[in-house]
């Protein structure tokens, strides 16, 4: 006799991020299984036909249906609160995603001026070229985004908190905003997961996954998620088996393994983050700290009311411009000098030349991206190494 593996109503997130999604087979076994196949077999020819027609659930194809595949979406949409999760290929796939399956040409797009570089290229180049617009505004500020809303408007689009100014917008006020004007809100929540924030708890359509940063944690593969309820999922999910921009099963099960210590990790990077930033904060080299956890932020209280942790993601303003964040950057021993962040290795970039550096100049200055910004995505290796590390670069500035 199998045990019911369905998650039980009561269990807390540690628990689904563990358990939730996993059906055993008939081989009865205890870790989750990868089924890295690109099709299945069917008993007759009418279980083929009835499977291809939707009229029997079933495995038709792993573009579209793979089972390790769904064992990570179902526990994601566990532990997101969300009815459904349809997984992509990447971060960026999920916001393509998700515009290609609720936008039309002449929809109209508000989002906040602080964005990801290549969602802002997206949004712009790309959709663009579709009629679809996007205004941009100030993500902090709720009247701007309500005076941006058109009746075209179909979509609002934010990163809270934001990279790399950790600013912080109310979820729950933009939702209603959203909703009085009949549009979806879809919030990017991958620099704090749903270990730290839940946007759907607080009133958003849809929540945004780059899985390839903290769900998975390390820093081995590429994937996305698109998280809400069944209607629009159902949408999303078209896109994914049409278009193709679907998840592997080896990545899937990368990223479940990765939730399995998700809550675990994202409160250590944030004991380090607010350690460090506030040691940061202290630097006669440096002339801004730019995290929510400190008590000079200024949306500190909101993001501790919506927040159950602040992350781990620093912007450092140097004092001197680029030529000063280069060799506090060049100055690095063990941090890691790449873009990519949500790793146990802590790494630092300059967003103005990498992250950003496809952003036009009015864009980063709107953005709040200057020559003098260094952004760290703390890890977990020993606090004091760290910061010692920063050190010897900043040490020298001063």
């Amino acid at each position: 006799m199998q045990q019911d593996q369905t998650p039980a109503p009561e269990w807390e997130l540690e628990t689904l991020a563990i358990r939730a999604g996993h059906q055993r087979t008939h081989e009865q076994e205890h870790g989750e299984p990868i089924f890295p196949t690109s099709s299945f077999v069917y008993g007759s020819a009418a279980e083929a036909a009835a499977k291809f027609g939707g009229e029997e659930p079933g495995n038709i194809y792993s573009r579209f249906t793979n089972p390790t595949v769904r064992t990570f979406e179902q526990r994601l949409a566990a532990l997101e609160g969300g009815e459904r999760c349809v997984a992509t290929s990447s971060g960026m796939a999920a916001i393509m995603a998700t515009a290609l399956a609720l936008l039309s040409a002449g929809d109209e797009i508000v989002a906040s001026r602080s964005l990801f570089g290549s969602t802002v290229s997206l949004f712009d180049k790309y959709l663009g070229k579709f009629g679809i617009t996007t205004r941009y505004v100030e993500l902090s500020n709720l009247e701007a985004w309500e005076a941006a809303i058109t009746p075209a408007t179909k979509l609002l689009f934010a990163e809270t908190p934001s990279n790399p100014l950790s600013e912080v917008v109310d979820i729950a006020a933009l939702a209603e905003i959203a909703h009085r004007h009949g549009a979806w809100l879809a919030i990017d929540n991958c620099f704090l997961t749903p270990a730290l924030q839940r946007p759907l708890s607080l009133g958003a359509d849809l929540v945004i996954h780059s899985a390839t940063k903290y769900l998975d944690g390390q820093g081995r593969a590429i994937g996305g998620a698109v998280v809400g309820r069944d209607k629009e999922l159902e949408e999303v999910f078209g896109v994914v088996r049409t278009c193709g921009p679907c998840l592997s099963p080896f990545n899937a099960w990368l990223f479940t393994k990765g939730l399995e210590t998700l809550n675990l990790r994202m409160r250590a990077h944030c004991e380090n983050a607010g350690r460090l930033a506030e040691w940061l904060e202290g630097h006669p080299a440096v002339a801004r700290v730019h995290y929510s956890g400190l008590a000079s932020h200024p949306q500190h209280e909101l993001a501790g009311r919506q927040q159950l942790g602040f992350g781990a993601v620093v912007g450092v303003e140097v004092k001197g411009g680029r030529e000063a964040a280069w060799s506090v950057i060049d100055a690095t021993r063990m941090v890691s000098i790449t873009g990519n962040l949500g790793d146990v290795k802590t790494t630092i970039t300059h967003p103005a030349t990498t992250t950003h550096g496809r952003l036009s100049e009015a864009q980063k200055a709107a953005a709040g991206i200057s020559e003098g910004l260094i952004r760290l995505a703390v890890g977990l290796e020993a606090l004091e190494d760290i910061r010692d590390d920063l050190a010897r670069g900043l040490d020298a500035l001063v």
